[in-house]
């Protein structure tokens, strides 16, 4: 087939067109950035004037901006020092020794092997627990375990087809019947009193003035809050297992210190609470619902998420008491002990006073800080007497001195 001319010659002319408007584009690009590089060779050849017609003020400016250099930085240097004291105050605190732990009594506040019945009580609401399952329950228990058994026994022996081949038809006997529905009831008054005199004691009110501690259970720790004592709070983990796969990151081994307990029960950081003082303990959880729980103190209460439960605790005797978590809250629920350190109240003080913000709960400030306090002030006069010293004597001199010849 034949070309068609017309065609060719259109394609031929918008070739042309477009490499026109090609050397064009590329001539503007050349002329911009001779521009460009015209206007910078101005720009810098009018500053060289400005600072050839102005020497003096720079050259002046150059010693004066030296000389404020020194003075800038001494006066940053006194406010370096003051914000980095806190600083290194904070790095002292964190390298003082920390409030030495009790080490725990073995067979006191703990479960010891071979034990089959309560542990011993240590709260005056546990004891009073322990007297009645031991001087109540138990009796009333064997009583009637023994008398069942001897029914069994007579009716075994007596009423057997060889010792009584014709059974007796009685089917009412009033004294029987009045006999085995008034003793059960009994029974169940003595159990009945008691009990309901300990549930009463165990969730009365704490006094007003009592000491709160708040806790609260996560999976799979406990947080301990003290509002009275500052606010401060802290967080207790089970130690790791020696030999075992790491429980918890961060933490120690069982056994690293002298003060550890059992392992499985011991923590990093105990619960302190002071001795002899009733102690208002607030329980809540964070995540799911976990219980707070410790044998040798009598003590279990639920901590629920959304919700403060109330108890009140007393402990009679310094020590080291162990818990464990008495609600199924997950794959490490039986990694969540609890520790419990009752300190006489003196120690407490201390204890909490050793704690980052720390105070003693309704107690008056420490006793050094009374003197600081009045000694303050005393040194007000005191400074400021050097200060006057020096214009009395200026002024003395002065009025010595003869009066100028007119």
């Amino acid at each position: 087939m034949g070309l068609d001319p017309m065609a060719t010659r259109k394609r031929e002319g918008g070739n042309s067109l477009s490499r026109a408007m090609e050397d064009g584009s590329k001539r503007t690009m050349k002329f911009g950035k001779k521009a460009r590089a015209a206007s910078l060779a101005v720009k810098a050849f009018c500053l060289s004037l400005i600072l050839a017609a102005a020497p003096q003020p720079a050259l002046a400016a150059a010693p004066a901006a030296a000389a404020s250099a020194p003075a800038a930085e001494a006066s940053v240097a006194p406010a370096a020092n003051e914000a980095a004291a806190p600083a290194a105050a904070a790095s002292e605190a964190a390298k003082a020794p920390a409030f030495p732990r009790m080490k725990p009594v073995e067979g006191v506040g703990m479960p010891v092997d071979g034990g089959i019945t309560l542990q011993d009580q240590y709260s005056p609401l546990g004891k009073y627990a322990h007297w009645i399952h031991d001087s109540v329950l138990m009796p009333i228990i064997v009583v009637i375990t023994i008398f069942v058994f001897i029914l069994l026994v007579i009716v075994v022996v007596r009423f057997n087809k060889r010792a009584n081949p014709v059974p007796s038809k009685t089917s009412h006997n009033t004294l029987i019947e009045v006999v085995w529905t008034l003793v059960p009831v009994l029974i169940l008054v003595g159990v009945a009193i008691p009990s309901i005199d300990l549930l009463a004691k165990q969730f009365k009110p704490a006094p007003a003035k009592a000491l709160t501690v708040k806790i609260t259970g996560s999976q799979w720790l406990w947080t301990y809050a003290y509002p009275d004592n500052g606010g401060f709070e802290f967080t207790s983990y089970m130690l790791n297992l020696r030999g075992q796969p790491v429980i918890n990151n961060g933490v120690r081994e069982v056994g690293s210190d002298p003060s550890d307990g059992p392992s499985h029960l011991e923590v990093d950081n105990r619960m302190v609470v002071p001795v002899g003082e009733p102690i208002r303990l607030q329980i809540t959880a964070a995540d799911v619902i976990h219980a707070f729980a410790v044998p040798s103190l009598w003590f279990k209460l639920d901590a629920v998420p959304g919700r403060i439960n109330e108890k009140v605790l007393m402990i009679e005797k310094p020590g080291v008491y162990y818990g464990q978590c008495s609600e199924l809250c997950g794959v490490k629920h039986g990694y969540m002990p609890i520790a419990v350190e009752a300190l006489p109240r003196a120690e407490f003080n201390k204890w909490v006073l050793s704690q980052p913000g720390g105070v003693i709960d309704g107690q008056p400030a420490p006793a050094e800080a009374a003197p600081a306090a009045s000694a303050a002030p005393a040194a007000a006069p005191a400074a400021a007497a050097p200060s006057a010293a020096p214009t009395t004597e200026a002024t003395a001199a002065a009025s010595a001195s003869p009066a100028p010849a007119a």
